[in-house]
């Protein structure tokens, strides 16, 4: 019975009619001039935040979820296969300087592994095992999220591992750019933003990779402003990894604390070591 079940999903994801992968409705592409392949896929890009717009109550739902599995002391996974999975890494990657937060807090899981990231790993995204695989090796568990990321919604590496974490009670989630997709089934949270056919022909890289960034900005932002990461419109929480971050942060001290003196307020940026610490330790020691 279990293979019947499996032979027949499988059945259903090879019927299943994929709108990012219909033919372009430009050809001859290799005749275009410089400027009208431009402003061709310039073109294109624009209906993207459209389809995104369109999205938003179901974005609203999933980032909802993570932001309460978060406050509870749960992590956000994302996993993925080529591109998908190195949005997913980029995302979770940016987290931490950004708001502060823990490395571990966030992660960003590839199929193929760390060689993926910068080079394609032949079928790897085509294991129905490998995907609750490494997920396992960070020791996931029901109070995390886990959000499955596929243009084309088929994946198995990823639909595998939203069925596996679904039988273990673990909260799923899944962004994908096709209409009733097969890994919208596997989550309980799915996005669907449906761009349409490639300006070049299957390539997802393009308005459904732009897509997918949309959407893993708005989820992990709306998150972390939930977590109490940003006060006002500030990144009061970011880390100082650079001149200009230090910069920005010296910046925000001095108009918190109404600070007319950069070096005062640069010597207790670098001592509380964030935006928040130092503008909570100047105000309590003006206070004591």
């Amino acid at each position: 019975m279990v293979w019947l079940h499996i032979t027949y999903k499988l059945a259903l994801m090879s019927s299943f009619v994929k709108v990012t992968e219909q033919p372009s409705p430009y050809r001859n592409l290799e005749k275009m001039s410089v400027e009208d392949i431009l402003a061709n896929i310039n073109k294109e890009d624009k209906t993207v935040p459209q389809a995104v717009e369109k999205a938003i109550p179901a974005i609203g739902k999933l980032a909802s979820a993570i932001s309460d599995k978060m406050l509870a002391g749960g992590r956000l996974f994302y996993i993925g296969a080529g591109t998908s999975g190195r949005l997913g890494i980029l995302d979770a990657s940016e987290c931490p300087p950004t708001f502060g937060v823990p490395y571990g807090l966030v992660i960003g899981i590839i199929a193929g592994g760390e060689k993926a990231i910068t080079q394609a790993v032949e079928f790897a995204e085509d294991s129905t095992e490998d995907g609750w695989a490494d997920l396992e090796k960070h020791f996931v568990s029901d109070k995390d999220v886990v959000v499955g990321l596929a243009a084309s919604g088929t994946t198995p590496y990823v639909i595998s591992a939203l069925n596996e974490c679904r039988k273990r009670g673990i909260t799923t989630g899944s962004i994908s750019c096709n209409p009733n997709s097969p890994i919208s089934e596997a989550a309980d949270f799915p996005v669907e933003v449906v761009v349409g056919p490639e300006f070049v022909t299957g390539s997802t890289r393009m308005k459904s990779g732009t897509a997918q960034k949309l959407v893993l900005n708005m989820i992990s932002t709306t998150v972390m402003i939930q977590l109490g990461r940003v006060e006002d419109n500030k990144m009061v929480n970011m880390q100082l990894t650079n001149t200009k971050l230090v910069d920005r942060g010296v910046k925000m001290v001095m108009d918190k604390l109404n600070l007319h003196d950069y070096t005062t307020a640069k010597n207790l940026l670098m001592k509380y070591g964030s935006v928040k610490k130092a503008v909570d330790a100047a105000i309590t020691d003006t206070h004591a």
